[in-house]
């Protein structure tokens, strides 16, 4: 009989492609994973893997069970799903991550309400940037993300995963009290070819956005700092340092000596999560996603 924690392991394995990082995916040591699939190798009486530099590959064996592994993990998740929509019940255990601004903007008034009308959902949270989120439900290390996308460069999201949109985020220029433009009532992103950018780590989702949108406009952004989180940059931008993209989502409050003006371009970000199609009947799921919609109503 196979057994289904280490056919999880195996699968672990091949989605990520190193022992190292399917320990890391499943929250376990290496040897722990190694161990796995020593015994998986004894269980069904063929070589899985095969030494492949300083790491491991695959055998024809291997690649066969993993891809009936990845199978048998969904159909296990389905029949999961089935019977706690037959249950009925908003119990167990919930895993879900969001972006920054989503963590702080929504996941306050969401994760309360959860608690609150469904005392026997545990529920755990993180921060993810969007790209992590989505990878991390398609592992099945998360069972929601809070993702995002921009209105000119959408987020691409894998087959097998359902999304529902939560709102549409606005966002304004952070500049300096002083900046030649702070009194204006709306502004273009063109003028500011002249000005230092205060954006996001390079390869993040949506430093590579503003990079793509500022191009299109005939501007080579001159980035003088980087910044994950909102706070941080508003922060710089209020000792001027520079300006920045400012979403509105979990924005408040802004310093003091920053001023946020509107685009004439209406810059949106698409606020969604997502969730993988064979848990959409789960309760829990459900109640998640409804108490997100709630506190995205609510966000001003």
């Amino acid at each position: 009989m196979l057994n289904l924690e280490r056919l999880r392991t195996l699968d672990a394995l091949a989605r990520h492609g190193s022992v190292s990082a399917a320990a890391e995916a499943l929250h376990v040591t290496t040897s722990a994973v190694s161990q796995q699939l020593g015994k998986l190798e004894r269980e069904v009486g063929q070589q899985l893997l095969a030494k492949n530099g300083r790491g491991v590959r695959l055998t024809d064996a291997g690649r066969l069970l993993s891809e009936h592994a990845g199978r048998i993990l969904s159909q296990v998740e389905l029949a999961e799903s089935d019977l706690e929509a037959q249950r009925g019940q908003v119990v167990g255990e919930l895993r879900l991550s969001a972006f920054p601004t989503a963590a702080r903007g929504l996941f306050p008034a969401a994760l309360g309400t959860l608690r609150r009308r469904h005392p026997g959902l545990r529920v755990r949270s993180t921060e993810l940037e969007p790209e992590q989120g989505i990878a991390g439900v398609v592992r099945g290390d998360l069972d929601l993300a809070v993702v995002l996308d921009w209105y000119n460069k959408p987020m691409p999201v894998p087959d097998g995963l359902v999304k529902a949109p939560l709102l549409d985020d606005p966002a304004d220029v952070a500049m300096p009290v002083d900046h030649p433009l702070a009194h204006r009532d709306e502004v273009d992103l063109a003028e500011f070819a002249d000005d230092e950018w205060i954006t996001w780590a390079e390869g993040e989702f949506c430093h590579e956005w503003l990079t793509f949108t500022l191009r299109s406009k005939g501007v080579e952004p001159i980035v003088g700092h980087r910044a994950s989180e909102t706070h941080t940059q508003l922060g710089l931008v209020a000792s001027g340092l520079g300006v920045c993209i400012a979403p509105r989502l979990g924005r408040n409050p802004v310093p003091e000596g920053v001023v946020l003006v509107p685009l004439v371009q209406r810059v949106r970000r698409h606020v969604y999560v997502v969730w993988r199609a064979d848990a959409d009947r789960r309760p829990s799921i459900r109640a998640a996603v409804e108490a997100l919609r709630t506190a995205a109503r609510s966000v001003d």
